[in-house]
């Protein structure tokens, strides 16, 4: 079985390779190291440090003694130094960009949700206040209960003046009944 399995042409092969390995990197380590760089290339202080470095080159090739310069040709080692040095870094600064961006994207969506929690929270009160104000409209307000009070002590007033053979003549809701 294993030779027919072997023979067909829609299984690959087991490929045994433990002559070559591949180099292995922590992507995490070489991905922090690249936003360190394109952070500190996007500084004034770089700036400074290239300009210093160009007139600084361009002064000893062109000052020096003719036996003590390096760069003989007008400047062509310093071009080649800056081109080296802009090839390294562009794909450094991208691979910095396209991980900011996988942050952006992790942020974004935590904003998100927490937007949605904020809504159905705002929701969830405003329901809660409308039911407080249906609530309170069923309520006995202090002006209504003082009014009441009002009336009830006018009331008790005029019975303690008539006195008790008067009762008959109170109005009929506010008559006093034996046993109460």
């Amino acid at each position: 079985m294993s030779d027919n399995r072997r023979t067909r042409l829609d299984t690959p092969r087991e490929t045994r390779r433990h002559l070559v390995r591949r180099p292995s990197y922590d992507s995490d380590a070489f991905g922090s190291f690249a936003e360190q760089f394109a952070r500190f290339m996007g500084t004034a202080r770089f700036l400074m440090y290239m300009t210093l470095f160009v007139i600084v080159w361009m002064a000893w090739n062109t000052l020096a003694p003719a036996d003590l310069r390096f760069d003989e040709f007008p400047f062509i080692f310093l071009t080649l130094m800056l081109s080296l040095q802009a090839s390294y870094a562009a794909p450094l600064i991208l691979l910095a960009q396209n991980r900011q961006e996988q942050r952006d994207k992790v942020i974004a969506e935590q904003d998100r949700q927490a937007n949605a929690r904020a809504h159905a929270d705002m929701e969830f009160l405003a329901r809660e206040v409308a039911s407080l104000r249906m609530a309170v409209g069923e309520v006995a307000t202090r002006d209504f209960l003082r009014s009441e009070l009002r009336g009830l002590l006018g009331d008790i007033e005029d019975l303690s003046t008539r006195g008790p053979d008067d009762n008959a003549q109170a109005p009929p809701d506010r008559v006093q009944r034996p046993g109460q």
